[in-house]
């Protein structure tokens, strides 16, 4: 599974020195829906947007295409009935995966696609 959005300001900013701090800011920016998240929960049942946080593993690029390793800590809860009597309680769980961005040069076309490290 992968998720497909458009990074034209990052692709703008390639082969300069803020790049890195560009990509950061948008990874830690988005949502479930635009991570696999969901996808990559080990600990937990479901993935919040709250606290993301990203790292840089690797970035290089090809004649088509800018490809970008990127770690990414965020943090899933076990989620109970919501019953009044629920024991159990939403505690944050911290989580962690890595994932592969992939930016068309032409088109600023992205994909982010987890990958299994």
């Amino acid at each position: 599974m992968y998720f497909m959005m458009i990074l034209q300001e990052v692709l703008h900013s390639w082969g300069r020195p803020e790049f890195d701090t560009k990509m950061k800011a948008r990874i830690d920016a988005m949502t479930v829906e635009q991570l696999p998240l969901q996808q990559a929960i080990t600990s937990s049942s479901y993935a919040l947007d709250s606290s993301i946080k990203s790292i840089i593993i690797n970035k290089s690029d090809d004649v088509a295409s800018i490809i970008i390793k990127a770690g990414v800590y965020f943090t899933g809860i076990i989620a109970g009935c919501n019953c009044a009597d629920d024991p159990s309680p939403a505690d944050e769980i911290p989580e962690y995966c890595v994932v592969l961005v992939e930016i068309d040069k032409a088109t600023a076309e992205t994909t982010i696609m987890l990958l299994d490290e």
